[in-house]
Protein backbone atom coordinates (compact mmCIF):
# COMPACT_ATOMS: atom_id res chain seq x y z
CA UNK A 1 0.00 0.00 0.00
CA UNK A 2 0.93 3.70 -0.96
CA UNK A 3 2.29 5.43 2.14
CA UNK A 4 1.31 9.24 1.81
CA UNK A 5 3.26 11.97 3.63
CA UNK A 6 0.85 14.85 3.98
CA UNK A 7 0.21 17.60 5.69
CA UNK A 8 -3.73 18.31 5.74
CA UNK A 9 -3.58 22.12 5.03
CA UNK A 10 -1.42 21.67 2.33
CA UNK A 11 -3.30 21.63 -1.29
CA UNK A 12 -0.28 20.07 -2.79
CA UNK A 13 -1.02 17.45 -0.62
CA UNK A 14 -4.91 17.69 -1.73
CA UNK A 15 -4.32 16.84 -5.04
CA UNK A 16 -2.78 13.83 -4.40
CA UNK A 17 -5.71 12.70 -1.97
CA UNK A 18 -8.30 13.84 -4.40
CA UNK A 19 -6.65 11.52 -6.92
CA UNK A 20 -6.29 8.74 -4.77
CA UNK A 21 -10.18 9.13 -4.03
CA UNK A 22 -11.09 9.38 -7.97
CA UNK A 23 -9.06 5.84 -8.42
CA UNK A 24 -10.48 4.20 -5.15
CA UNK A 25 -6.87 3.04 -4.18
CA UNK A 26 -6.09 2.74 -0.55
CA UNK A 27 -3.27 4.23 0.95
CA UNK A 28 -1.77 5.12 4.82
CA UNK A 29 -0.73 8.60 5.82
CA UNK A 30 2.02 10.00 7.34
CA UNK A 31 1.38 13.55 8.60
CA UNK A 32 4.50 15.66 8.64
CA UNK A 33 4.18 18.59 10.69
CA UNK A 34 6.27 21.13 8.34
CA UNK A 35 6.08 24.13 10.56
CA UNK A 36 6.92 22.47 13.41
CA UNK A 37 10.38 21.44 11.69
CA UNK A 38 9.41 18.05 11.18
CA UNK A 39 9.99 18.04 7.93
CA UNK A 40 13.43 19.23 8.66
CA UNK A 41 14.54 15.77 10.19
CA UNK A 42 17.20 13.63 8.44
CA UNK A 43 14.99 11.06 7.84
CA UNK A 44 11.94 12.90 6.11
CA UNK A 45 14.84 14.87 4.29
CA UNK A 46 15.99 11.17 2.76
CA UNK A 47 12.27 10.83 1.34
CA UNK A 48 12.18 14.42 0.47
CA UNK A 49 15.39 16.69 0.20
CA UNK A 50 13.68 20.10 -0.04
CA UNK A 51 11.24 19.02 3.49
CA UNK A 52 8.09 19.91 1.65
CA UNK A 53 5.05 17.68 1.44
CA UNK A 54 3.82 15.36 -0.20
CA UNK A 55 6.04 12.41 -0.85
CA UNK A 56 4.91 9.01 -1.67
CA UNK A 57 6.33 5.72 -0.86
CA UNK A 58 5.66 2.90 -2.94
CA UNK A 59 5.29 -0.95 -1.67
CA UNK A 60 9.17 -1.76 -2.94
CA UNK A 61 10.11 1.27 -0.51
CA UNK A 62 10.73 4.06 -3.28
CA UNK A 63 10.16 7.30 -3.09
CA UNK A 64 8.95 10.21 -5.20
CA UNK A 65 8.06 13.77 -3.95
CA UNK A 66 6.14 16.85 -5.68
CA UNK A 67 2.94 16.70 -6.37
CA UNK A 68 2.92 16.98 -10.01
CA UNK A 69 5.38 14.45 -10.12
CA UNK A 70 3.33 12.32 -7.86
CA UNK A 71 -0.20 13.32 -9.74
CA UNK A 72 1.71 12.05 -12.72
CA UNK A 73 2.80 8.84 -11.45
CA UNK A 74 -0.06 7.47 -9.84
CA UNK A 75 -2.19 8.44 -13.07
CA UNK A 76 0.03 6.73 -15.30
CA UNK A 77 -2.41 3.68 -17.27
CA UNK A 78 -5.71 5.25 -16.21
CA UNK A 79 -8.38 7.73 -17.55
CA UNK A 80 -6.88 10.66 -16.07
CA UNK A 81 -3.83 11.06 -17.92
CA UNK A 82 -3.47 9.98 -21.85
CA UNK A 83 -2.12 7.68 -23.94
CA UNK A 84 -1.48 10.36 -26.93
CA UNK A 85 1.40 11.98 -26.94
CA UNK A 86 0.11 15.21 -27.81
CA UNK A 87 -2.16 15.48 -24.83
CA UNK A 88 0.20 14.44 -21.97
CA UNK A 89 2.45 17.23 -23.47
CA UNK A 90 -0.93 19.40 -23.15
CA UNK A 91 -1.62 17.95 -19.74
CA UNK A 92 2.21 18.81 -18.32
CA UNK A 93 1.97 22.22 -20.19
CA UNK A 94 -1.08 23.32 -17.65
CA UNK A 95 0.63 21.81 -14.69
CA UNK A 96 3.81 23.71 -14.93
CA UNK A 97 1.37 26.64 -15.88
CA UNK A 98 -0.63 25.66 -12.48
CA UNK A 99 2.92 25.42 -10.31
CA UNK A 100 4.39 28.79 -12.15
CA UNK A 101 1.17 31.04 -12.43
CA UNK A 102 -1.64 29.51 -9.68
CA UNK A 103 0.30 27.94 -7.12
CA UNK A 104 2.57 30.73 -6.73
CA UNK A 105 0.40 33.68 -6.77
CA UNK A 106 -3.18 33.13 -4.98
CA UNK A 107 -1.90 29.90 -3.65
CA UNK A 108 1.01 31.68 -1.89
CA UNK A 109 -1.31 34.71 -0.70
CA UNK A 110 -3.52 32.34 0.24
CA UNK A 111 -1.27 30.92 3.07
CA UNK A 112 0.00 34.49 3.97
CA UNK A 113 -3.54 35.50 4.89
CA UNK A 114 -4.89 32.72 7.04
CA UNK A 115 -1.50 32.29 8.61
CA UNK A 116 -1.19 35.82 9.67
CA UNK A 117 1.81 36.33 7.91
CA UNK A 118 0.35 39.05 5.48
CA UNK A 119 1.37 41.49 7.98
CA UNK A 120 4.80 40.92 8.04
CA UNK A 121 4.69 40.49 3.78
CA UNK A 122 5.83 44.50 2.12
CA UNK A 123 2.04 46.02 0.54
CA UNK A 124 3.93 45.68 -3.24
CA UNK A 125 4.59 42.05 -2.33
CA UNK A 126 0.95 41.57 -1.94
CA UNK A 127 -0.08 43.75 -4.80
CA UNK A 128 2.29 41.52 -6.79
CA UNK A 129 0.84 38.36 -5.66
CA UNK A 130 -2.72 39.78 -5.83
CA UNK A 131 -1.93 40.55 -9.84
CA UNK A 132 -0.60 37.48 -10.82
CA UNK A 133 -3.62 35.48 -9.32
CA UNK A 134 -6.41 37.67 -11.40
CA UNK A 135 -4.07 37.17 -14.14
CA UNK A 136 -4.08 33.76 -13.78
CA UNK A 137 -8.02 33.68 -13.18
CA UNK A 138 -8.42 35.51 -16.40
CA UNK A 139 -6.70 33.28 -18.74
CA UNK A 140 -8.11 30.25 -16.83
CA UNK A 141 -11.52 31.67 -17.58
CA UNK A 142 -10.60 32.03 -21.13
CA UNK A 143 -10.07 28.71 -21.44
CA UNK A 144 -12.87 27.75 -19.96
CA UNK A 145 -15.15 29.66 -22.47
CA UNK A 146 -13.54 27.54 -24.92
CA UNK A 147 -13.74 23.66 -23.63
CA UNK A 148 -15.15 21.83 -20.17
CA UNK A 149 -11.88 20.82 -19.55
CA UNK A 150 -7.98 22.03 -19.73
CA UNK A 151 -7.19 19.52 -22.57
CA UNK A 152 -10.53 19.43 -24.09
CA UNK A 153 -13.47 17.56 -23.07
CA UNK A 154 -11.52 14.52 -20.89
CA UNK A 155 -11.06 15.18 -16.55
CA UNK A 156 -7.31 15.02 -16.08
CA UNK A 157 -4.75 15.14 -13.96
CA UNK A 158 -4.70 18.90 -15.45
CA UNK A 159 -7.63 20.01 -13.55
CA UNK A 160 -6.79 17.92 -10.42
CA UNK A 161 -3.74 20.06 -10.70
CA UNK A 162 -5.49 23.38 -11.07
CA UNK A 163 -7.95 22.93 -8.93
CA UNK A 164 -6.49 22.32 -6.01
CA UNK A 165 -5.66 26.04 -5.33
CA UNK A 166 -7.61 27.92 -7.62
CA UNK A 167 -10.64 26.75 -6.72
CA UNK A 168 -9.57 28.10 -2.86
CA UNK A 169 -8.64 32.09 -4.21
CA UNK A 170 -11.46 33.31 -2.35
CA UNK A 171 -9.74 32.42 1.17
CA UNK A 172 -6.50 34.81 -0.99
CA UNK A 173 -9.32 37.76 -1.01
CA UNK A 174 -9.77 37.07 -4.63
CA UNK A 175 -13.66 37.35 -5.96
CA UNK A 176 -14.24 34.98 -8.46
CA UNK A 177 -17.47 35.83 -9.29
CA UNK A 178 -15.73 38.02 -12.39
CA UNK A 179 -14.89 34.78 -13.31
CA UNK A 180 -17.86 32.67 -15.01
CA UNK A 181 -16.40 30.13 -16.67
CA UNK A 182 -14.01 29.49 -14.56
CA UNK A 183 -16.46 28.79 -11.59
CA UNK A 184 -18.58 26.65 -14.22
CA UNK A 185 -15.24 24.35 -14.13
CA UNK A 186 -15.28 24.00 -10.68
CA UNK A 187 -18.95 23.00 -10.53
CA UNK A 188 -17.98 20.45 -12.91
CA UNK A 189 -14.82 19.21 -11.36
CA UNK A 190 -17.00 18.43 -8.13
CA UNK A 191 -19.32 16.65 -10.03
CA UNK A 192 -16.52 14.15 -10.76
CA UNK A 193 -16.90 10.29 -9.43
CA UNK A 194 -15.03 10.37 -6.13
CA UNK A 195 -14.50 14.02 -5.48
CA UNK A 196 -13.46 14.84 -2.10
CA UNK A 197 -14.97 18.26 -0.64
CA UNK A 198 -12.83 18.68 2.48
CA UNK A 199 -10.57 21.48 2.84
CA UNK A 200 -8.43 22.14 5.64
CA UNK A 201 -7.63 25.41 6.70
CA UNK A 202 -4.03 25.98 8.30
CA UNK A 203 -5.66 27.50 11.52
CA UNK A 204 -6.15 23.49 12.73
CA UNK A 205 -2.07 23.70 12.70
CA UNK A 206 -0.83 25.70 16.13
CA UNK A 207 2.53 26.08 14.21
CA UNK A 208 1.55 27.45 10.67
CA UNK A 209 1.94 31.28 11.51
CA UNK A 210 5.67 30.39 11.53
CA UNK A 211 7.65 30.75 8.84
CA UNK A 212 9.00 27.11 6.99
CA UNK A 213 12.38 26.29 8.66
Amino acid sequence: MITLYDYLPSQNGYKIRLLLSHLQQPYRTEIVGIFAGEGQRPDYLAINPTGAVPAIRLDDGRVLAESNAILTYLAEGTNYYSDDRFVRARIQQWMSFEADYVQSTMGTLRHWIQTGKSDRRAPQLMEMKRAGSLKALRILDGQFSERPFLVGDQYTIADISLFAYSHCAHEANIELQAFPHFLQWTDRVRAQPGFISEVHPYSIDPHSHRELP
